[in-house]
């Protein structure tokens, strides 16, 4: 059973800057895989913010486009979401998986707070 693990949230001003992580327990990082990063807000569906596939081609959501930046180490298993300019329209639990998400159940997500 694959676990995903994610880190790196917290309580950020607006303008600030954060980055996640997220580890695999097992290797999902073949090339062939589209990795994402989604986000759930308080009353919302969850979304997807961003993905990245094997070759390294990225794509993200409109809010977030110039200033998230999603990258992957297929080495390491870990995929990362660089934010910056952040917004309280941005306070969520983020959460990776696959795209489309297929991992089951999904990881704990990491709380991200964007308040004054």
């Amino acid at each position: 059973q694959v676990q995903l693990v994610e880190s790196g949230g917290g309580l950020v001003q607006p303008g600030g800057s954060l980055r996640l992580s997220c580890a695999a327990s097992t290797s999902i990082f073949n090339t062939g895989v589209v990795l994402g990063w989604y986000r759930q807000a308080p009353g919302k569906q969850r979304e997807l913010v961003a993905s990245i596939n094997g070759g390294g081609s990225t794509k993200y959501t409109d809010s977030v486009k110039g200033r998230f930046t999603i990258s992957r180490d297929n080495f390491k298993k870990m995929v990362d979401l660089q934010m910056n300019s952040l917004s309280p329209e941005d306070t969520a639990v983020y959460y990776c998986n696959t795209f489309p998400a297929t991992i089951r159940p999904w990881g704990q997500g990491t709380q991200v707070t964007v308040s004054s």
